[in-house]
Parts: C-alpha cells; sequence; structure tokens
C-alpha cells in the first residue's frame, strides 16, 4: 500500500468518525431542546395543580388520602434507579457490553416497581370513590402524577428496545448516543418526581 493511500485512508477513516461525533452530538442537543418542551409541559401541570390544590368540593385533601410510607418506598425506587443507570453509563464508558445491559436490566426493574406502586395507588383511590371526576383537586392531582407515569412508562419501553439493540449490535455509536439520550430523559423524570414528592404530596399532608 502507497503512503498516498494510507493517507487517504486515514483521512477518510477520521472524517468518518467526525461525522459520528457531530451527528450524535446534534442528536443530543435535539434532545435537550426535546426536554426544554417537557419542561413546559410539567410546568403548565404543576401550575394547574397549585390553582386547584383547594378546590376539595366537599372530597378528601391531600392530608386524607396521601400515604406518605408508601410514596417515600416509590420516591426510593425512582432515585436508586438513576443511580443504577449511571452505574451503565459508566460500564458503556469502559466499553463493557454485558455489563451496560446487566445495569439498564436492574435500571427497569426499578422502574417498573415504581409504575406498579403508582398503578396501585391510582386503583386504591378510584375503588375509594376519590377518583379524578370527584374534584378539582384530584383532577389536577391524577393528570400530574398519570402524566409523569406515562412517562416513566414510556422510558421503560425504550429501555426495553435499547437493551435488545445493544445486545445484537454492540455499543456503536449510535447506541451510545440512545443510551446518553436516555439518561437524560430518566434523569429528568428522577428531578420532576422530586417536585412532584415534595409539592404534592409533602406540602399536601401537612
Amino acid at each position: 500500500m502507497s503512503t498516498e493511500t494510507l493517507t487517504e485512508n486515514l483521512d477518510a477513516h477520521a472524517k468518518h468518525g467526525h461525522h459520528h461525533h457531530d451527528a450524535g452530538s446534534n442528536k443530543i442537543f435535539g434532545f435537550w431542546i426535546y426536554l426544554m418542551s417537557d419542561c413546559i409541559i410539567f410546568a403548565t401541570l404543576f401550575a394547574t395543580y397549585g390553582v386547584m390544590v383547594n378546590n376539595i368540593a366537599g372530597g378528601p385533601a391531600g392530608k386524607d388520602i396521601f400515604e406518605l410510607p408508601f410514596v417515600l418506598v416509590e420516591t426510593a425506587l425512582l432515585l436508586l434507579s438513576s443511580i443504577t443507570y449511571g452505574m451503565a453509563v459508566i460500564n458503556m464508558n469502559k466499553g463493557s457490553k454485558s455489563a451496560v445491559n446487566s445495569w439498564l436490566a436492574l435500571t427497569f426493574l426499578f422502574g417498573l416497581g415504581f409504575i406498579a406502586m403508582e398503578i396501585y395507588e391510582f386503583h386504591h383511590l378510584i375503588a375509594e370513590g376519590f377518583g379524578p371526576q370527584r374534584s378539582g383537586f384530584l383532577s389536577a392531582f391524577f393528570t400530574l402524577v398519570g402524566t409523569h407515569g406515562l412517562h416513566v412508562t414510556s422510558g421503560l419501553i425504550w429501555m426495553l428496545i435499547l437493551m435488545y439493540q445493544i445486545s445484537k449490535r454492540g455499543l456503536t455509536a449510535t447506541n451510545r448516543t440512545r443510551i446518553l439520550c436516555l439518561s437524560l430523559f430518566w434523569h429528568f423524570l428522577d428531578v420532576v418526581w422530586i417536585c412532584v414528592f415534595t409539592i404534592v404530596y409533602l406540602m399536601g399532608a401537612m
């Protein structure tokens, strides 16, 4: 192989790698923009809840229906899932495909436990006659918490697909970008839940 050919191949490889880097950076930047739009949605829901929280229409208030120990367990599951996802990202940087999928699987189980507890809470409230149609407060509560739950469910579905893609194709540049985007999404949901726990449950239980 001539020196000129070798140089051309190296240049082509460098340009190809640079193109993948730029594409990945653009996707992550675009995902940040999506998260900003999601912030607006949740800000609107929090504002609506703030307006409706005292409109109980003769029904129960937050302190009558919220069980803080139950919600604390729920919160712990989601916080733990953020830690395990962080471990997945660390192992991605080490190039360990099996470790990444193992940590993602553990993250999935924590997230699934969170959703199961949320469904149980909603079912229990509706069975007691405290459904979203009971009052403005309950409508706002179910909408805010339910929207967060739908986001977590979407993240879990995304996680399953990502684990399949990693097992089939490995830690490709595309899969690394997907892992980082899902990381942003998952940690964002964690931050939103901390706000929900503080504003809805803690303040509501007072």
